[in-house]
């Protein structure tokens, strides 16, 4: 397997974290990801954001999903002061809340089929989500009594504003401005195939690419090598599938793994701990 060149950045100890951040005469970031899903609420400046080998050119309010091992980066393209919103939030954490009839992670499934990672929202001033923005804003240097709590309230008011918004279509699912098709393409074709046995040929050869050119555009529109995008994958998926509670060896199979102690080693190194099988309280 070919050494990593983006690492996870980020850690989650809670359930929930909301951060206000600003920037300006940054040096470039590199290609990372995080083991947690990220939500960024872009408020203002001169920056596309680049999502598993698709970039968007972000405007005012637009909404950013990144799903856990998902390897992004922003590019910033000028002096202008980077300002934004960031979400980390636990996948076990929307499971908590889930019920039958409410499921935060909605928006995140709807995104998915439609293929995009950035969301914008239609008519702003009218827009209930729009409003929910606005609030959580204005309340980031609040730090009277309950602060965190409210906090975490806003975020559930977002949520819910988030996913009624993409249940009654009035947020626009935003078109990637710039990707590579193959590269795409070959994305799309790992994730349908990612529990049976994959090698860069067979991909390269369903794109009609040599394989060595597939391996160069694959790793630079996406900052993964093929080899480590199929393995953390894999990895993400079984620790899903564990979760859930499904058998340690039988995620480990189930997840295209041939070998127990190469996905036992594997699983270690990215999650900086064994797997094992989640204890619920």
């Amino acid at each position: 397997m070919e050494s990593s060149q983006y690492e996870k950045l980020g850690y989650l100890h809670d359930n929930f974290k909301m951060f206000h951040l600003k920037d300006s005469n940054m040096k470039p970031y590199d290609f990372h990801y995080h083991d947690f899903i990220k939500i960024l609420v872009f408020l203002s400046g001169d920056v596309s954001y680049c999502i598993e080998g698709k970039t968007y050119d972000l405007q005012p309010y637009d909404i950013v999903l990144v799903n856990a091992g998902e390897v992004h980066k922003p590019i910033v393209h000028s002096d202008k002061e980077y300002h934004r919103m960031v979400f980390y939030i636990s996948q076990d954490y929307l499971l908590s809340v889930k019920t039958d009839s409410c499921d935060l992670s909605y928006c995140f499934e709807k995104a998915k089929r439609e293929k995009t990672h950035v969301l914008r929202i239609s008519s702003p001033t009218t827009n209930l989500l729009y409003q929910s923005c606005k609030k959580i804003e204005s309340s980031l240097d609040d730090n009277d009594f309950g602060a965190k709590l409210y906090h975490e309230l806003l975020f559930l008011e977002f949520m819910i504003h988030l996913n009624r918004s993409s249940i009654h279509n009035k947020i626009h699912f935003l078109e990637t401005n710039c990707a590579n098709p193959k590269v795409i393409s070959a994305i799309e074709y790992i994730n349908q195939h990612l529990t049976t046995d994959l090698y860069v040929e067979d991909i390269a050869e369903h794109l009609f690419l040599s394989k060595f050119h597939l391996m160069h555009i694959f790793k630079e529109e996406t900052g993964y090598s093929i080899g480590n995008y199929i393995s953390t994958k894999r990895l993400f998926l079984a620790r899903e599938l564990i979760a859930k509670g499904h058998p340690i060896t039988e995620a480990c199979f189930s997840c295209g793994f041939n070998h127990y102690s190469t996905f036992s080693r594997a699983y270690k190194k990215l999650f900086k701990d064994i797997p094992r099988t989640l204890l619920k309280e």
